[in-house]
């Protein structure tokens, strides 16, 4: 089930961090067109009817790995943006499946150990007054996005918000096998929306058409507390009649 708060415990993080000054923006896709893009064994998960794909950029603050404390420097902070849809697994288990990730720490792409689809490159977050700017592209040219939001008033979630923005586990491919990461952390405080500037290509370089409606957009402040489990291999539940 989707659910506004962990749905388990990370007893035992592989890494820790803050996700900070995070942009959720959201658009609406036929389930068939997503689907395309799904490894065996994972489904498009759907609400009111659609797919959703995220452009989710925010910034990526004291990573660290377990039983080093807060205060001891580690990794700088970086800008990172995922481009994301929501699946479930034939065991019935909802998360994450990246179309792609895009990052400013080329550390990070260690992570394509297990299938994540990292790819190093330029970005940036800024905040100017009332608007929130990020900027990104890939290094050796290619996909790329720009995105200015007004973050607006604090909201309390409704149903579509918790199922566009908690979900707590995140799924890879690698090897023939589906891996999958476990996520705890504090709820997301959110908060509405204005888009200024919307320009981006990473939809299309996944594989999706462009866009045609406008989006869903939430901001939030960030949560601090994340706790990243270690990816293991995903338990098969049963295959389809």
């Amino acid at each position: 089930m989707v659910a506004y708060g962990a749905e388990q415990r990370v007893r035992l993080p592989a890494l820790r961090a803050g996700w900070l000054t995070q942009t959720f923006v959201h658009w609406p896709y036929p389930p068939e067109t997503v689907q395309a893009l799904l490894p065996e064994g994972l489904v498009v998960d759907v609400h009111e009817g659609a797919a959703w794909v995220g452009l989710t950029p925010f910034v990526m603050a004291k990573v660290r790995p377990p039983g080093l404390p807060a205060w001891v420097p580690g990794v700088p902070t970086f800008a990172e943006t995922n481009l994301r849809t929501y699946v479930r697994h034939r065991n019935g288990r909802d998360g994450l499946w990246f179309l792609s990730l895009e990052v400013a720490c080329p550390l990070m792409t260690a992570a394509r150990a297990v299938g994540a689809p990292y790819n190093p490159g330029t970005l940036s977050v800024s905040t100017d007054r009332d608007t929130v700017s990020y900027a990104g592209s890939r290094w050796g040219g290619g996909p790329s996005y720009r995105l200015i939001v007004r973050p607006g008033d604090p909201i309390e979630p409704t149903e579509r918000d918790v199922w566009l923005t908690s979900r707590w586990r995140a799924y890879t491919r690698r090897l023939g096998l589906l891996w999958e990461t476990p996520v705890e952390h504090e709820p997301w405080p959110l908060a509405d929306a204005a888009v200024d500037v919307l320009e981006e290509t990473l939809t299309t370089a996944a594989g999706l058409p462009a866009p045609l409606t406008e989006p869903v957009v939430h901001f939030s402040p960030g949560v601090r507390h994340v706790r990243l489990g270690p990816s293991l291999p995903s338990a098969p539940g049963p295959r389809p009649a």
